[in-house]
């Protein structure tokens, strides 16, 4: 099943309801990408959140009948690659409705570099779209993604990194 915006929005009104206290809530992944209109929909929804807002966030998805299929990241560790500290920095602001939910979402060169450890090929099709609607370089996709840790055989990020710029910048050498 696909999700679009205002979908997601409309759930986030409702978890928004019932939270004990404000959050600052971070969409990645496609999430992310359906927020910044990049592309029209999800197939599933993807947030990352404060350590310390986790438990509290999915004791309050549990009791709301929502039918997405949600997965939670915590500080920075994104699928397998924790972004570095500034990320917070450079999540662009989605306007909702909610009042405890501050919704942000990851910004499109965090995307990509939290894509480039799985890449799969619904990651190669997202970071292509990123990079082209958001016009990302290939200086900032090598020095974002020299940021970044992986989690696990580090030497694979790397040849990933490796193969995204090739892919997508062979005929530009900057």
């Amino acid at each position: 099943m696909q999700f679009k915006k205002t979908a997601l929005i409309e759930c986030l009104g409702l978890v928004d309801e019932e939270l004990d206290k404000p959050i600052d809530l971070i969409a990645v992944g496609g999430t992310a990408m359906t927020l910044l209109n990049l592309k029209a929909s999800t197939r599933d929804i993807d947030f990352n959140l404060s350590g310390n807002d986790v438990e509290m966030f999915n004791k309050v998805l549990a009791q709301i009948p929502h039918g997405f299929e949600i997965h939670i990241y915590a500080d920075g560790l994104i699928f397998s690659q924790q972004l570095p500290d500034d990320f917070i920095k450079k999540c662009i602001a989605i306007e909702t409705k909610c009042i405890k939910i501050k919704l942000f979402a990851l910004h499109p060169i965090d995307i990509v570099v939290s894509k480039i450890g799985r890449l799969n090929s619904r990651d190669l099709q997202d970071i292509e779209t990123c990079i082209k609607k958001s016009k990302l370089t290939r200086a900032q996709i090598e020095k974002r993604g020299e940021q970044v840790e992986y989690v696990g055989k580090e030497e694979n990020y790397r040849n990933n990194l490796r193969s995204i710029i090739e892919r997508f910048f062979k005929n530009n050498p900057k």
